[in-house]
């Protein structure tokens, strides 16, 4: 699969002149777009975030709009609105900033839950219905969106029906000592955003996505993924396990991660590595296990760490 190898290398490689040392989550937000997926930043403040999502565009060329989530925001702020046209005497739809190819939700928890219940339709059936009218969504399409997980004053927690809807969830943290000189030194007289230049095209990424589709995946790689998931919802420290979604993810998001690193086939390794972020924002926690300060990512790290890992022969 040298073709998708070769294209998520220069989108990777472009994203890191603006973010610094966080290479295994930029290449989870290519895997993301890849596999036609939304995703979930959860990180504090002032990580890159924001950066992330609109490097991510503008190596695209895609179009891109920025909602910030407030508590007063309506959902029409989100889809748009019908306005009655004076001359025409018609009904025009004036279409909102979710019309757009790479969108990205700001602090999304800080919306009511009507208005952040207007996001669903658009992540899971990519359109929008305004007035009875059914809007379809421009291809590629995806959702970032981005929440603060220590400031919790004034917000809404996200109900599971639209957590399990980010195909992954991502983190950023902290640059070490030498990667945030690397960037002061970066931005000493401009940021690199500014020059960031496009370096794919739409055809390009709509290529890529149905090419990661024929990346074989044997039955004992299945069954691994599978069985993976099933133990989420049978873990003593978990209240409600992660949903077919969850299946799902992993075998799309192998397929995808396996294309990106020159293989046309999956390995065990595909999916331990993306079991955290593609299932710890699935599971709830029982009360007990929040009180010890039991982490979701412990809990699928436990999982992955018992869990025997498939021997064979995985190529075609």
């Amino acid at each position: 699969m040298t073709t998708v190898h070769e294209f998520g290398e220069k989108i990777i490689n472009n994203i890191e002149k603006v973010i610094v040392g966080k290479h295994d989550t930029v290449e989870l937000a290519v895997i993301g777009l890849m596999c036609q997926g939304h995703l979930l930043i959860e990180d504090v403040p002032g990580v890159g975030k924001t950066m992330l999502a609109r490097s991510l565009a503008r190596s695209l060329g895609c179009t891109f709009s920025r909602i910030q989530f407030t508590p007063d925001m309506l959902p029409s702020d989100v889809t748009g609105v019908s306005i009655f046209n004076q001359v025409t005497r018609e009904f025009e739809f004036r279409s909102g900033p979710v019309m757009a190819q790479v969108v990205l939700t700001d602090e999304i928890n800080r919306a009511t839950p009507k208005t952040q219940a207007a996001l669903l339709e658009a992540m899971e059936e990519r359109q929008i219905t305004v007035d009875g009218v059914t809007h379809p969504l421009p291809r590629p399409f995806i959702v970032l969106a981005t929440q603060n997980p220590i400031e919790y004053e004034g917000t809404f927690p996200l109900p599971e029906a639209q957590l399990d809807r980010f195909l992954l969830r991502l983190t950023l943290g902290y640059p070490d000592s030498l990667q945030e000189i690397q960037v002061l030194e970066q931005q000493q007289f401009r940021h690199p955003l500014e020059t960031l230049e496009q370096v794919a095209t739409v055809e390009e990424i709509l290529d890529a996505q149905e090419l990661v589709k024929a990346i074989f995946v044997a039955d004992s790689i299945k069954n691994y993924i599978v069985e993976l998931n099933r133990r989420t919802r049978q873990h003593p420290e978990v209240y409600l396990g992660a949903s077919l979604r969850g299946s799902l993810t992993l075998y799309r998001t192998g397929q995808a991660l396996a294309a990106m690193r020159n293989r046309d086939y999956v390995l065990p390794d595909d999916i331990k590595f993306l079991a955290r972020p593609a299932l710890a924002h699935r599971i709830i926690l029982n009360p007990s296990a929040r009180l010890r300060d039991i982490s979701a990512d412990e809990i699928i790290d436990d999982i992955v760490e018992n869990l025997p890992v498939p021997g064979g022969d995985f190529q075609v």
